[in-house]
């Protein structure tokens, strides 16, 4: 799934896009004898179409994600990369924010992808700048350069109202953030400017979800109405049958499938999914 400036899409192999406006039925089913293939690496296709396993985001066999990560910012395996990157904040519920860096030309396309509910800029450098700006925060702050999804989906439901709250632990951290010296001389500082998702990821109203799809499984399947997307999730109210109701599915779990059409003819999912224990908005045991 990508995000686009109307919204999530769906993009396929063969290159074609498939628009997620809200209200949208998504279905489909899984291939009954099919076996999930590695998606290869750097564009290309895995050599030995090595099978993965269904429960993992990243659909690569272990010598296609070592070669992918070797040409990766995130990974920390380039250094050299001339284009100016930006440093940001970014806020997923209570409690539950994070340091990053992207490339300054993708926009707001990186916080878009990780479902951030509100970010702000930091300031704009080298990528080495950038890089040493992001430790420093994690530092002397003690601000996290990653949350686990599982955190983010648990508490989307039950998001402050107003924008400003929701604003308000970015505004102290960004605040502190730029109080701190060591600053690099080559980064230019942003000011705090919130900008806030909630609207463009549907979750005002958001009804709690009932669990997320662990994995998908040959001859399984779902169909449901798109009700929110954030991130990579897509949030899908399936009616009845097992996990009923509202489910969040992590469409990096699809990657490597063969897909077809959904068999049933009502709304439903026949996939494993795990419940959630606690109401949206406990962080702890989530599942």
């Amino acid at each position: 799934m990508r995000w686009s400036a109307d919204g999530p899409v769906l993009r396929w192999r063969d290159g074609r896009s498939s628009a997620l406006p809200w209200g949208k039925r998504v279905a489909f089913g899984v291939a009954g004898d099919g076996v999930r293939v590695c998606v290869g690496a750097r564009g290309h296709d895995c050599p030995v179409r090595a099978a993965v396993p269904g429960r993992s985001t990243g659909a690569r066999c272990e010598e296609c994600a070592r070669l992918d990560r070797a040409h990766s910012v995130a990974a920390d395996t380039i250094a050299d990369d001339p284009r100016p990157y930006r440093v940001y904040l970014a806020w997923f519920g209570p409690g539950m924010a994070k340091v990053g860096i992207t490339a300054a030309e993708r926009g707001p396309a990186r916080l878009l992808e990780q479902g951030a509910v509100c970010f702000s800029w930091l300031g704009t450098g080298p990528l080495m700048a950038a890089r040493r700006t992001e430790e420093l925060l994690r530092a002397a702050l003690g601000i996290p350069d990653r949350i686990p999804y599982a955190l983010k989906r648990a508490v989307r439901a039950a998001l402050p109202a107003a924008a400003a709250e929701r604003a308000a632990e970015l505004r102290d951290l960004h605040g502190r953030a730029t109080a701190l010296a060591g600053w690099p001389d080559s980064l230019e500082r942003a000011p705090f400017r919130p900008v806030d998702h909630l609207t463009a990821f549907g979750l005002a109203g958001l009804p709690a979800p009932a669990g997320a799809v662990s994995e998908l499984v040959a001859g399984g399947g779902v169909s449901g109405e798109l009700v929110a997307a954030a991130g990579p999730d897509l949030h899908l109210a399936t009616g009845s049958g097992s996990g009923g109701g509202v489910v969040v599915l992590d469409t990096r779990l699809m990657t490597g499938w063969g897909l077809g059409p959904w068999p049933g003819g009502n709304d439903g999912i026949t996939l494993p999914v795990r419940e959630f224990k606690e109401a949206p908005g406990v962080q702890d045991g989530l599942f």
